[in-house]
């Protein structure tokens, strides 16, 4: 299994966690969003989006998009499972995943940051505002969301997909400096989350694309 991503993406670093938990060996191929690679003929010719991440199976089958990456992994390894057994829990746990991967990391991933700055004209200060209120909007939402404060993860005590998708997200945000202490349920998850191999093991820092 071979899985083309990028350090600092959060969509592959779900993708990563998701592998890792499971239990899954698998060989990274780095794309440098920075310089492009995903541009490349080679790339595009893989994914036509020009996105990380993609998974190559070990039949040979591309796949895209974390989310459908994921479900995919998770009905070809069931065991240790990332969504309840209950439909209704089920849904829930989707719910807060989409929250994240579908409405804020759209609004807030390298591709619209550049565009807002190289084609709509905005200033850095621009920018790093518009950051900051999605988080804002979406993080108060998602604290809300979280029925049981003193659970280990965002549903009850077993690891879930919507735990998947939050810690990259919560990852990104501190790097620009987001106050967490607003979310102290999600703050306190996350900071337990880093403790488990799964995710050290596929955080930024542990890639070996890794660079400041």
């Amino acid at each position: 299994m071979k899985l083309y991503t990028y350090f600092r993406s959060s969509a592959s670093y779900r993708v990563r966690i998701a592998l890792h938990f499971k239990k899954i060996s698998f060989e990274s191929v780095y794309i440098n969003l920075r310089k492009n690679d995903q541009e490349s003929a080679d790339y595009t010719t893989l994914n036509p989006q020009q996105r990380v991440p993609t998974l190559i199976d070990d039949d040979g089958k591309t796949l895209t998009q974390s989310l459908a990456i994921i479900d995919y992994l998770e009905q070809k390894h069931p065991s240790p499972a990332l969504l309840p057994k209950d439909p209704y829990e089920q849904a829930k746990v989707r719910a807060f995943a989409l929250a994240i991967a579908a409405d804020l990391h759209p609004l807030n991933n390298l591709g619209t940051l550049t565009y807002l700055s190289t084609d709509m004209g905005a200033s850095q200060e621009q920018k790093d505002k518009w950051y900051q209120h999605w988080l804002k909007v979406t993080f108060t939402a998602l604290e809300k969301q979280i029925s049981n404060p003193n659970s280990t993860f965002c549903f009850g005590n077993e690891l879930t997909l919507a735990d998947v998708c939050l810690i990259p997200q919560i990852y990104n945000a501190l790097r620009f400096h987001h106050p967490m202490e607003n979310y102290p349920t999600l703050k306190r998850i996350y900071e337990h989350c880093l403790t488990i191999p799964a995710f050290y093991k596929a955080s930024p820092e542990q890639q070996e694309d890794f660079s400041l």
